[in-house]
């Protein structure tokens, strides 16, 4: 790993991250894209969602109220937990007590709780300290060849549901669902049990929208069908709708740039997140259809979206909107899928409940599809385009100008270290895949000048290396956080078989197997867009790239206005699959193993704790993983290059200065939870009562499980609150 990352700059042609660019370096004008406002960029649309003789959502502003409440509202949880719960701090986490989790998701190594960089035990219900973290420390951090002296598998991350087995709910006044609940076997101190801990950090929901797809393993699919996170790939998804003649028929559903709406639908069922295990979505809108939006929570007078529902007066804060969940739905959502009144063709709880075991009606088969658009649209309200880099005017070549000297240093800085070609567009995020391809298209130099190009249009990308030839996801990479082994990522695979990751079907639709497709992104992937080519019309061998000597041919996709004209061709059909077939095969890789989502750097301040395993307390230790060139030799890292910044190590001065502009992201609106980002009040379980050897207090919903301890999040009005959110590391001892 060493000899890798000390490898010349000659050598490292790549980037931070996952792009490449075409063309030579001008130096006078930086390495990489001029970083750019978030300012009028185009939101992806959701054709069918809104306008048209018949679209689903008949009321926008219904809609948003409607998932802002659900959005916040601890009777969604089974055990008092809300979505905004993991999500109340700057869109992500800041809790510090009972956030551990043992391993990353999808490992298979021991579920055993590390000791801490001081030898004191951690697990369950313990608090985090200053000196936990980084979870990977060396000798010398800042230095590639620093020595390890301490490496923790375990994840900070986000407590959520006790979990247990569902029994039954109550439509009116318990907060709790009914369920059969026990000690964990990994959460527990003593015989009590405690609340799960999600094996993977919790990203901020703030500017979600332009992701592709979410998650950090993009299992949250672009394509929302209804009632599953699974796109296209779920046979069984639809929703119930009512036809003209008065019958009812489960239909496909099929929403476009809705990824916000797949991943709606996964935590309220998930028994680590929000649930107990069994729970359905036609379960979860009988328990909330008759009741009050936040019933139990304080709304502002002057909420930005609820304040005209809510039953608080000025200096007089109340529980609870004046509507019911029912009614907004029916103000918010299309006669056709809720107004069957008609029950027997949604099946029932299969449960034995002299009292509710009754048949679902339409508008209770219909609530994922309720939910997951409502949370959907109102986080698409969650932008934030005004920090002061947006708000600063802008040179000729589109520089901001009126940042800070020490900030403007920082953004070249952040150009000439690659970092801005992974923190691409204006959400600093190549995941924002629709938004960057939108401005390449009306722009084709949005992202480099004449000199430097860098393509953002697919949802597949090629990497060439002298170590092979490589396909990765656009919006994931592989940086060398942790151990494959520790968390596959991308490289995981959905409850059919299917894999996440769009380059694993892109290599079988080369080798001509179509049925490996289940993301139809994946078939309209354009080999004359990828960033380097993976065919040459070449009469002589190549090491890496396939050429007659191997068997090419030219792509099916039309040619017009080619990112790369030169990168029309493709191996056939034979030579791919044989090529597949080779065990120890340079050409024709996969970077899904290891590789995550590339998140927004946008308010990026305030949303640590750091890294898909939140093993970073700080930006300086981010700072100090990039500068020494990652933790771990991983596959997808290799062809990430991440590789150490030599300059950075050696200048104080320099690391201020990228510290600066990332700063400079931060939109004051989110620091001083301004509109939209105000919010109603919530109770968040951080930890329970005693600490990590010792339980004092039971719950009163089991005698097994311990009892909470809260933080109180106040009500927010549209104007903010007056104090300014502090970072993570404030809140650690």
């Amino acid at each position: 790993m060493l000899n890798n990352i000390k490898k010349t700059i000659g050598t490292l042609i790549t980037l931070c991250c996952l792009t490449f660019f075409t063309g030579t370096l001008s130096q006078a004008d930086g390495f990489g894209p001029i970083p750019m406002s978030l300012k009028g960029a185009p939101v992806p649309g959701v054709p069918g969602l809104l306008g048209g003789p018949d679209p689903i959502v008949m009321n926008k502003k219904k809609a948003i109220a409607l998932g802002k409440a659900l959005f916040w509202d601890t009777n969604v949880g089974s055990d008092g937990i809300a979505c905004a719960s993991c999500h109340f701090h700057a869109g992500a986490d800041r809790r510090t007590k009972n956030q551990i989790a043992p391993i990353g998701k999808n490992s298979h190594l021991p579920k055993d709780f590390e000791l801490a960089s001081d030898g004191t035990p951690r697990g369950p219900n313990s608090t985090l300290k200053r000196s936990d973290f980084p979870f990977y420390q060396t000798d010398n951090p800042l230095s590639p060849i620093g020595v390890a002296i301490y490496n923790s598998d375990d994840v900070v991350s986000s407590s959520g549901s006790f979990g247990g087995d569902y029994r039954d709910v109550k439509s009116i006044e318990a907060k709790n669902d009914q369920c059969s609940r026990s000690a964990d076997p990994v959460f527990h101190v003593g015989a009590k049990g405690t609340r799960k801990v999600e094996p993977r950090n919790t990203p901020t929901v703030i500017n979600a929208v332009f992701n592709f797809r979410n998650f950090w393993d993009g299992r949250a699919n672009n394509i929302f069908n209804g009632s599953s996170p699974w796109g296209d790939r779920d046979p069984d998804a639809g929703v119930w709708v009512r036809n003209s003649d008065g019958t009812v028929a489960k239909e496909r559903l099929r929403l476009i740039n809705s990824a916000l709406a797949s991943l709606a639908v996964s935590p309220p069922l998930d028994d680590f997140e929000m649930s107990c295990h069994g729970r359905t979505f036609a379960d979860l809108g009988r328990k909330l259809l008759d009741r009050k939006p936040l019933e139990h929570q304080r709304v502002h007078w002057d909420d930005s979206v609820l304040g005209g529902l809510a039953h608080s007066t000025p200096n007089n804060l109340q529980k609870g909107l004046n509507t019911h969940y029912h009614q907004l739905i029916m103000e918010a959502f299309n006669p056709k899928y809720w107004d069957y009144n008609q029950t027997g063709l949604f099946g029932a709880p299969p449960r034995s409940s002299a009292t509710h075991n009754l048949p679902y009606r339409q508008v209770e088969a219909n609530f994922a599809m309720f939910f997951a658009l409502a949370i959907q649209m109102y986080q698409s309200t969650l932008i934030s385009d005004d920090s002061p880099f947006d708000r600063s005017a802008v040179d000729a070549h589109g520089t901001p100008i009126d940042l800070s000297a020490s900030a403007q240093r920082g953004m070249d800085i952040f150009r000439d270290s690659h970092c801005a070609l992974c923190h691409i567009g204006p959400n600093f995020t190549s995941s924002a895949v629709v938004t960057n391809g939108i401005l390449q298209k009306s722009n084709p130099h949005a992202f480099g000048n004449s000199t430097f190009r860098v393509s953002t249009t697919n949802v597949v990308t090629s990497l060439s290396l002298t170590g092979g030839m490589m396909f990765q996801d656009t919006g994931f990479s592989g940086t060398g956080v942790t151990p494959v082994e520790n968390d596959i990522g991308l490289g995981g695979t959905d409850p059919f078989g299917n894999p996440f990751s769009f380059s694993d079907q892109y290599l079988q639709l080369l080798a001509g197997n179509a049925s490996g497709v289940v993301d139809p992104y994946v078939a309209n992937v354009r080999p004359c867009d990828l960033d380097t080519s993976i065919a040459i019309d070449s009469d002589s061998p190549h090491a890496l790239l396939f050429t007659r000597v191997d068997g090419i041919q030219t792509q099916k996709q039309n040619t017009l206005n080619c990112f790369n004209p030169a990168g029309i061709f493709i191996p056939t059909t034979a030579t791919a699959s044989a090529e597949l077939t080779k065990p120890n095969r340079k050409r024709f890789l996969s970077a899904a193993n290891g590789s995550f989502k590339i998140p927004t750097l946008r308010n990026i301040e305030l949303t640590g704790p750091y890294m898909h395993n939140g093993g970073m307390a700080t930006l300086d230790e981010v700072l100090a993983f990039y500068i020494r060139g990652g933790n771990f030799a991983t596959p997808p890292k290799e062809f990430a290059k991440i590789f150490a910044q030599v300059d950075l190590r050696l200048s104080p001065q320099k690391r201020i200065d990228l510290l600066n502009f990332l700063k400079s992201l931060t939109d004051d609106r989110v620091r001083f939870e301004k509109a939209p980002f105000d919010h109603p009040e919530l109770l968040v379980p951080h930890g329970h009562t005693g600490d990590n050897t010792t339980i004092t207090k039971t719950h009163s919903i089991s005698s097994a499980l311990a009892a909470d301890e809260f933080l109180l999040i106040p009500s927010v009005g549209a104007a903010g609150r007056t104090k300014a959110l502090p970072a993570f590391e404030r809140y650690l001892q």
